[in-house]
Parts: C-alpha cells; structure tokens; sequence
C-alpha cells in the first residue's frame, strides 16, 4: 500500500496537536498501517521545534537530473558488460577449448576483436561512469533531499534486479555443471567472473538504498 493523502493529513494534524512521533507510530500501528508508511508520512515534516508541523523540501525531477541518472547507469551496464566480456575473453585465450570454434583457424581474430571492442567501451564508459558518479554524490551531499529521487530509486532497485538474477543464474549453472560432472577450471572461472562483478554491484547499490533509508528516517 501507498502513502495515501489522509495518512499525511493524520499525521499533519496529530503532530499540530502535540503528539509525539512515538506516540503517532503506535496508534498508526494499532490502526493496520505499515512501519514503512508510517515512516513515510512522518518523514513529510520536519523535526523541528515550530508550533506548526514544517513540511520537508521535496525533491523535484528536472531533465538534467534524469539524464545524468541515465547516463549514470547506462554506463554502469556497458562498463559492466565489457568487464565481464573481457575477462571472458582472456579465460579462453589462458584455457582454450579444443571444441570452441574460436580456437580454430580464423577463430584467434574473433577473440582479438573482441577483447579489443571490451577494451575500446571500457576506455570510453568507465571514465564517463566515474564522472557521472562523482557528479551525482557531490550532488547529494550538498543536498540531501535528492537521495528521494525518484529515478535514482528506481534504476537503483532496477540494477539491484538484474545484479540478484545474474547470481541466481550464476549459481543455477554452477550446481548444474556441478552435478553433471562438467565443472572445468574454465568454466568455474567464468562463473567466480560473474559472481564477483554482479555480487559487488549487488552489494554496493543494496548498501546504498539502506543509506536513504537511514537517511530519511
């Protein structure tokens, strides 16, 4: 359930009649809302002492802080990916496998073009990616209420998705491979590869999200 309008009036008017948070949370609890919506509702006004509840500043979306997000995790994912497909690539070269094509004549050039097109992408996204980055914290520090943002929640929560899916279909190959007697020193590298990279982004953006939390209670 959302955070509905008569929620922020209740609290709005329990807060302007002297009521403490506390006391506010557990009649909302008694009365079936969440300690998420409550939490929600209460972090609408400022704890500040005023005779009248003060509403918090709510963060806006401008078209400049949607395309520094956008270029933010869109580079997120090429640098990811090149990563991935790179390390991907030195594996085959260190470990070839007699039955990949790629280790035929002719099959060398594929492998060469690909490591150079990984390294060309991550030349160019990852510097951009860090830019963008530095841009958008030093954004958030002078200004708090953009933590709020509502694209930067949901790439966030989006890029927590893909990174969860990637390691239970790492981990579902792995037991698959595993039981079928296939687990090869190459293929148990490919998947350290993809545990590491989508485990450490996993981490990362999960770390974060529990920062807002914290910082908007």
């Amino acid at each position: 359930m959302a955070v509905t309008e008569d929620l922020v009036v209740f609290v709005r008017d329990a807060l302007a009649r002297g009521q403490t948070r506390a006391q506010i949370v557990e009649v909302l609890r008694k009365a079936g809302w969440t300690n998420e919506q409550t939490r929600a509702a209460l972090a609408s006004y400022a704890d500040v002492e005023f005779p009248v509840p003060v509403p918090r500043a709510r963060p806006y979306l401008s078209a400049r802080e949607a395309f520094m997000y956008l270029v933010l995790f869109g580079t997120l994912y090429i640098s990811v990916f090149s990563l991935g497909s790179l390390l991907f690539d030195l594996i085959n070269v260190a470990f070839p496998d007699p039955a990949d094509s790629t280790n035929f004549p002719g099959g060398s050039e594929y492998v060469r073009a690909s490591i150079r097109w990984a390294v060309s992408a991550l030349i160019v996204a990852f510097p951009v990616f860090a830019y963008t980055s530095w841009v958008t914290s030093k954004a958030i520090q002078l200004d708090p209420t953009k933590r709020a943002s509502k694209i930067r929640r949901w790439l966030t929560y989006w890029t927590l998705f893909v990174a969860s899916g990637a390691l239970i279909g790492d981990v579902t190959t792995l037991v698959y491979n595993v039981l079928g007697g296939e687990a090869t020193l190459r293929f148990l590298l490919k998947v350290l590869v993809v545990g590491i990279i989508a485990g450490t982004a996993f981490t990362y953006y999960l770390r974060d999200l529990r920062a807002d939390e914290v910082e908007t209670r």
